[in-house]
């Protein structure tokens, strides 16, 4: 949970905000969860309990700006069409509530349950503001509805203004809970355990190692399946470092974790500028891979965005797995299968061979998925597949097959003014390699949110962008030698809020 400058209230503001959302105004995303109003930010307390995935997050409930952090809660059967609820924990006597965890204590080691009934347990940072941040429990009986704080908090309070998000799970093999925490100005992990999720022991710290440029946010460890092999599993830990993320594969003992990738590459699960504070869902049914889902936005330009009556929005829920590539584990993130419910008609398109030309789709949205791939057919060429099209002013994907660079670039699509650190942060790169000589996109473009998914998982970027209205073209360029594009298939995707 990032802290930033603090800003007043504005309750008449607020007023105005709540009464005029519609889910239909420009920008708005219409298949990524967003609040029906105000600001929101990182996803907390992920947990699914009872046939619903809950999805609580940090929000404003007064402005559309960072501040007066609480929790906020919707729920969903399916991860994609999501229903909002009232707020959850609210903020009190000037602890804001920051990041955290959901656990459903079904075994009631908290002693919170009642009549049977196991208690739906949230850890979450209590912050004051430039004094102090400490971990504080709360309770439900009713499925998140109402929550009731523990009397004895904070539960964990080691006196530091930098001590946040913890991240709880059940460990099965040593009978006792775990919580990570971020000891975010000294790039460290630490790990407590807890037979009753009121009283903490300290067990190891991890850290500081890979990405140390930025204060350490949101820990999150899952264990995850190796691909082509389900029965077997490994640890990953991710992280968050101001305005990116990175992650480590390896093992977990219960007590400490170990990295198994090289130290001298940073891995990210996302390579663009707009995934942060993601997290995995505590307590899936064993059939269900691991799931995370991050915020989009970036704190460099978060409060600048031009986005009304909301700020912020949630990513593509993602199943999680790894592979080894190289001799180091790499993550694998897929969307949920569910979002395939969201198609409309299949539009498939012919495959097309261009030589320093460029092919006009007859598709044309921007609410849609897109996958293809991209075929090199002559050494040093240049290609690329350009969304939110109006003459001169795009978004562009390119692979340039020299470099094997795959880069996204947001700078041509006709906005940015509201914010000059934004127009700074407009390309990003991987480097990608061809497999069986083609590359594969699966674009996912939602009016101001595309999240590009490549070669099957192994990669993946996600953008905010804010074109103009008529901006609804898709394009295909080779910018010098031969392409081909082929295996070319279009849906349009339904809007969840109707």
């Amino acid at each position: 949970m990032k802290k930033i400058i603090f800003v007043p209230l504005l309750f008449i503001m607020s007023f105005a905000i709540a009464q005029s959302t519609s889910y239909t105004e420009q920008f708005r995303p219409q298949f990524h969860f967003s609040p029906k109003n105000n600001w929101c930010n990182d996803p907390n307390g992920l947990v699914y309990n009872n046939g619903l995935y809950h999805l609580f997050y940090q929000y404003n409930p007064f402005e559309n700006v960072w501040g007066h952090m609480t929790w906020a809660h919707a729920t969903s059967k399916d991860l994609i069409r999501w229903k909002n609820l009232p707020v959850a924990i609210k903020e009190e006597n000037g602890i804001m509530i920051f990041s955290g965890t959901c656990v459903v204590d079904k075994n009631n080691t908290s002693g919170f349950g009642k009549n049977g009934k196991p208690p739906m347990v949230a850890i979450y940072t209590g912050h004051i503001e430039n004094v102090n941040q400490s971990q504080n429990i709360a309770y439900s009986l009713d499925d998140g509805i109402t929550w009731t704080k523990y009397l004895n908090n904070p539960v964990l309070d080691i006196q530091k203004k930098d001590f946040r998000d913890p991240k709880v799970f059940w460990d099965n093999n040593k009978k006792y809970w775990v919580m990570l925490l971020m000891l975010s100005a000294e790039h460290k992990v630490q790990f407590y355990a807890s037979k009753n999720l009121k009283e903490w022991k300290h067990l190891s710290d991890y850290g500081p190692v890979g990405d140390t440029a930025g204060v350490w946010e949101c820990p999150d460890l899952v264990q995850v399946p190796i691909e082509g092999n389900s029965n077997k599993m490994k640890w990953l830990l991710q992280m968050s470092q101001n305005a990116t993320m990175q992650y480590f594969v390896g093992e977990f003992d219960g007590t400490s974790f170990t990295n198994e990738n090289s130290i001298t590459e940073i891995y990210r699960p996302d390579y663009g500028p707009d995934y942060y504070s993601a997290i995995s869902y505590n307590q899936l049914p064993k059939q269900h891979l691991p799931t995370a889902i991050g915020w989009i936005n970036n704190w460099n330009y978060a409060n600048k965005i031009p986005t009304t009556p909301w700020k912020g929005a949630m990513s593509l829920p993602r199943t999680l797995s790894v592979k080894k590539v190289n001799g180091n584990w790499l993550l694998i993130q897929k969307t949920d299968p569910a979002l395939n419910s969201l198609r409309k008609k299949l539009v498939t398109i012919p495959d097309v061979s261009l030589t320093n030309n460029k092919k006009i789709f007859p598709a044309k949205s921007t609410q849609f998925e897109l996958q293809l791939s991209i075929t090199p057919l002559e050494k040093n060429t240049v290609s690329a597949v350009r969304i939110a099209v109006n003459e001169d002013t795009y978004f562009e994907i390119v692979y340039n097959n020299k470099t094997q660079m795959l880069s996204a670039d947001r700078s041509k699509t006709g906005t940015g003014d509201f914010s000059e650190q934004f127009k700074k942060m407009n390309i990003y790169e991987k480097k990608i390699a061809l497999v069986n000589n083609k590359i594969d996109l699966q674009i996912y473009f939602d009016n101001s949110i595309a999240e590009i998914f490549v070669n099957n998982g192994e990669a993946v970027f996600t953008f905010q962008l804010f074109p103009k209205k008529n901006n609804v073209g898709i394009e295909v360029v080779s910018k010098n030698k031969k392409t081909r594009f082929s295996n070319i298939k279009f849906w349009e995707i339904k809007n969840i809020w109707k």
